[in-house]
């Protein structure tokens, strides 16, 4: 879709912005300020176009939110397909496939506004559904890295998910090196311990 607009200033063209484009805009004003930032008014601000314009297009600012917020988990979804495609089917392919997407949590200050829009996430049932689909999907690549292995656990996935999930909040009380070396420490050790 296109948002389309009549240029206030000039009255006599038509501005248009791709809806992916304005979404980008919106994601990058939530994890810059917190959910709360997004607006229609700063929205119209980082976009150019008008706040009547968006309105119509997103209804209400909890539409806007969802819409961003879906967004946010399309291209977390991609991403991970795109690691998932290239990584090699082994635990140590797993361990590289969850430091890669811990690289994008960046420093502490980004991700303490993560958690600012996983709370939104968790509040909501269809971005509660994304969230779940997405751990199953990623659970799944990563029980394929252990089919090989002697003595892994069936739901071996779902373990390493959660040794990186509290990893990842480990760090973030003593953010002292970059998440992604602080997770693949933590993930070596629990590959060492199928022998890999």
């Amino acid at each position: 879709m296109i948002i389309h607009l009549w240029d206030n200033a000039a009255m006599a063209r038509t501005k248009t912005l791709p809806d992916l484009a304005v979404l980008d805009q919106a994601v990058a004003l939530m994890h810059r300020g917190g959910p709360d930032q997004l607006t229609f008014a700063s929205l119209a601000a980082a976009t150019g176009l008008s706040g009547a314009t968006l309105v119509q297009r997103f209804g209400t600012k909890a539409g806007l939110r969802q819409r961003t917020l879906l967004h946010a988990w399309d291209a977390l979804e991609q991403h991970t397909a795109q690691l998932i495609g290239s990584m090699e089917r082994t635990p140590p392919g797993a361990r590289r496939l969850l430091v890669e997407l811990s690289r994008d949590y960046g420093g502490i200050d980004a991700y303490a506004q993560g958690l600012l829009l996983l709370r939104e996430d968790l509040r909501d049932p269809l971005l509660r559904a994304r969230g779940a689909a997405w751990g199953q999907t990623l659970n799944a690549a990563l029980d394929a890295c252990f089919a090989a292995t002697p003595g892994a656990p069936a739901g071996v996935g779902r373990f390493m998910a959660s040794q990186w999930q509290g990893a990842l909040l480990w760090w973030a009380f003593d953010p002292v090196t970059p998440v992604h070396e602080f997770v693949d420490e933590e993930l070596a050790r629990f590959v060492a311990l199928f022998g890999a």
